[in-house]
């Protein structure tokens, strides 16, 4: 949903309110790997009584591509030379997983380090 989005129950009601509340139930499955979207889905379900066609187009994506970006900073912990790494994957234009955390093992090169990265993004995607 896009941040600061105000939903209210004026509008069109939607022509498939099944279909709504279909979407609003998946992603309350969702939450259960991801619970930093909990907020989100609650707020969606508030309106299952009378979805509007707002509400359908605030739930659902409007692109399925999967885009994932990473990056490192080689050694950037002085006493224990890990490196740390951060990804971030969307879907579509909406932010999906993110992650920042030191690396488990120290890498030799920044080469290695970025290979490092790309696994637990490859891994966090897959």
């Amino acid at each position: 949903m896009v941040v600061g989005q105000a939903l209210t129950s004026n509008g069109p009601k939607f022509s498939d309110p099944t279909l709504y509340m279909s979407l609003v139930g998946a992603l309350q499955y969702l939450i259960i790997t991801h619970p930093n979207l909990a907020f989100v889905v609650n707020f969606a379900s508030q309106f299952l009584h009378y979805p509007t066609t707002e509400h359908f187009q605030a739930v659902k994506t409007s692109s399925s591509t999967l885009i994932g970006y990473s990056d490192v900073d080689w050694a950037r912990c002085p006493k224990t030379r890990h490196s740390t790494n951060g990804y971030a994957v969307f879907l579509g234009d909406n932010l999906f997983s993110w992650s920042a955390k030191k690396q488990p093992t120290v890498s030799c090169s920044s080469c290695e380090s970025e290979y490092q990265a790309r696994a637990n993004i490859a891994a966090e995607v897959q």
